[in-house]
């Protein structure tokens, strides 16, 4: 419901950025900030309204972006529920506008459509992975991308034309023969003598401030005319009924001739040059203009000006274009919804809408066509292009396109998906118990910055008598803070347990104030360091060329390296843990030969399960350590790969230890806070017993 509703929103809205516009300032003019901001201003929020609601709904269709889409639909669906509660109380303009003129909503109905709105996206924003993926994420951008140019194509062809989409009672084929709400049994006079009745509304100036008086109310000689309006009583007639009030030359708008019956019963036809300002009427195509002037005039077609300008804009007009057709006064609002274009060109029928065009596509009638009459030309006859003509052609040239590509996508997926599921298939059937149990298994200790010197001798002693006593069946080690190193190397039985720095300095020797140099970390006694630790590379922004170096002066101080590879929550919930892993090993590990990488131990963690509580399923971890397996077989070769040590890091404990070290393609655990009580970390030991 969300995605389509803020589709369809968006959609007729851009097919009409006038009309969303007007709507916009009647908005401001509510607010009394009306004329504080310039055209250009409210018609690009118009354009960029339509642009944001269609995409959010594409975006929320093809789940694409799906935390920062939901969150954007949340916020609007914010904005916009307490803006239609005031509308719906205070009533301050008829309708929301939220589907232009396509559905017309009262402003109680769309408060209660928008409280609906906000529940569903509360509802997707709290869970917004669990929105489907119909695009995989790596061709996301061409839905984006498609959809934003798309969207924008179709407002600015709007702008330049028509609307493609014509929802207003003007389209072309309407009957304008009586009220143009479509009831047929009321013509125009009917409506005006029954129960429907117009005014106008007089407006004068004086001393800066305009005033509005009605006929039986005019202001003192001291006030000066500025504009007349027609207002309508009644329950009969709407805001959309057209009225043409004939203007003698120089004639104020009050003076005028209605003559709307006599226009909309002639059986001939009857071109009507709709411009609701002429003050700001595009002036680029008067030679076409007066050419269908001409043209009318040797047929005896009618020819009007509908305008709502005052004498002075008309006198203008007249002077830089030489108009020489007549002049009828029409309300404002209702010129502008008769034609989204000023000027705009209206052909008339028996009263029926035969064509309509902008200013910037005028029916041009050659040398050749101008002894004929319309009759007999194209413009005279009602265009063949029809609603479900229109929709088809959309439907070309978008859905299909983007049908087409989710269909290439998942067809791609299912295919790169049976080839992994292949791949997985074939190593696991290469491994074998015995591959398994040729590798290495370790569990190491990462104590970080825990424990002080005499607390950190303490605990070591107590694995150093446990383990004595009871053999572990796999390797064992500890890596300590730096000061700890010297001391427990003294009475640690490296047969038993081996011992590890968490870090080391990527320059050799030199002048670098606190820094611990691989040779220093050897000289204590050590056999081996960590490096690359998700929380050296956050906090101390350790990169790929840092830990490049790191590893190199490791192993040439005869050091063996724990290294550390692993993708954060949103890299995994976006599906890049293997492309996050194999760019970590490309950029520290992967240049070096391949009897120096055998000393390599690989330990993968997954950022997202260090000190959280979290755990990669058994299933999870089995499946990226036998990636990382078969990217090093890429490199090395399958020998290799076999023979290379992975850990498992992240949350580890004696209670999960056992199913994640019974997989074929985990070797053993890199614990955390686990490894800083001895029968906690003897727990997850004995899981290889």
């Amino acid at each position: 419901m969300l995605t389509v509703t803020f589709i369809f929103s968006g959609f007729v809205k851009a097919v009409d950025p006038l009309g969303t516009q007007y709507k916009i300032e009647d908005y401001l003019a509510a607010m009394g900030l009306g004329g504080l901001l310039p055209g250009v201003v409210t018609l690009t929020m118009s354009v960029a309204l339509a642009a944001l609601e269609f995409c959010m709904g594409i975006f929320l269709l093809f789940a694409i972006r799906r935390r920062m889409t939901t969150r954007i639909v949340l916020i609007m669906m914010l904005l916009m529920t307490p803006l239609t509660l005031w509308l719906a109380v205070a009533n301050p303009v008829s309708d929301c506008g939220c589907f232009g003129d396509a559905i017309v909503l009262t402003n109680w109905q769309t408060l209660w459509k928008n409280i609906v709105l906000l529940f569903c996206a509360i509802v997707v924003a709290w869970r917004p992975c669990d929105m489907f993926r119909f695009v995989s994420r790596s061709n996301q951008w061409i839905v984006v991308n498609y959809s934003a140019l798309f969207i924008l194509a179709i407002s600015v062809w709007s702008l330049y034309d028509l609307p493609q989409f014509d929802f207003r009672p003007y389209h072309i084929g309407a009957k304008l023969n009586g009220n143009v709400n479509g009831d047929e049994n009321q013509n125009k006079n009917e409506n005006r003598d029954g129960n429907a009745e117009f005014e106008y509304v007089f407006i004068y100036e004086k001393d800066g401030e305009r005033r509005e008086f009605d006929i039986n109310n005019l202001p003192d000689s001291t006030w000066t005319f500025v504009d007349r309006k027609e207002v309508k009583t009644g329950a009969a007639l709407t805001e959309h009924d057209l009225r043409i009030d004939l203007l003698p030359e120089g004639a104020a708008n009050s003076e005028g001739e209605d003559i709307t019956d006599e226009v909309l019963s002639d059986t001939s036809y009857t071109f009507l040059l709709v411009a609701p300002r002429l003050e700001t009427a595009d002036d680029s195509r008067l030679d076409l203009i007066n050419e269908l002037y001409e043209y009318s005039l040797e047929h005896g077609y009618r020819f009007y000006c509908l305008t709502a300008s005052d004498m002075e804009g008309r006198q203008q007009w007249r002077d830089l274009t030489g108009a020489e057709y007549s002049f009828c006064f029409s309300d404002e609002t209702t010129l502008k919804t008769v034609i989204r274009s000023n000027p705009g060109l209206v052909l008339l029928k028996n009263g029926t809408v035969i064509g309509k065009w902008s200013h910037n596509r005028l029916p041009e009638i050659t040398p050749e066509e101008a002894a004929k009459p319309l009759e007999q030309l194209t413009i005279g006859r009602m265009p063949e292009d029809s609603v479900p003509g229109k929709i088809l052609k959309l439907l070309l040239w978008f859905a299909l396109p983007l049908g087409l590509l989710t269909l290439a996508d998942r067809t791609w997926m299912w295919t790169k998906w049976l080839r992994k599921k292949k791949k997985s298939h074939n190593i696991n059937n290469y491994k074998t118990k015995t591959t398994k149990d040729m590798r290495k298994k370790i569990v190491a200790g990462n104590w970080k910055m825990n424990m002080n010197l005499q607390d950190g001798i303490a605990l070591a002693k107590e694995l150093n008598d446990t383990l004595k006593a009871d053999k572990p069946n796999c390797g064992v080690v500890i890596c300590t803070p730096f000061i700890h190193l010297a001391s427990i190397a003294q009475f640690l039985d490296q047969d038993v347990i081996g011992l590890g720095a968490e870090n080391c300095a990527d320059k050799e020797k030199g002048a670098y104030t606190g820094e611990v140099s691989a040779e220093m970390v050897k000289s204590t006694g050590a056999q081996y360091v960590i490096l690359g630790h998700s929380e050296r590379r956050e906090y101390y922004k350790e990169t790929p060329e840092i830990l490049k170096e790191k590893v190199l002066l490791a192993q040439k101080n005869d050091l063996k390296v724990i290294f550390c590879i692993g993708e954060s929550l949103a890299e995994r919930e976006g599906g890049k843990q293997n492309e996050v892993v194999k760019a970590e090993l490309e950029g520290s590990v992967f240049n070096l030969s391949e009897e120096d990488f055998r000393k390599i131990v690989i330990a993968y963690e997954p950022i997202w399960a260090i000190g959280t509580g979290k755990t990669a399923t058994a299933e999870q971890a089995e499946e990226i350590h036998a990636y990382i397996r078969s990217i090093i077989a890429e490199k090395y070769g399958q020998a290799v790969a076999d023979d290379t040590t992975i850990l498992y890091g992240g949350s580890c404990k004696a209670s999960n230890a056992p199913e994640l070290f019974a997989k074929p393609d985990i070797d053993g655990g890199l614990i955390g806070g686990a490894s800083l009580k001895a029968a906690d970390f003897k727990g997850i030991i004995d899981a290889f017993a």
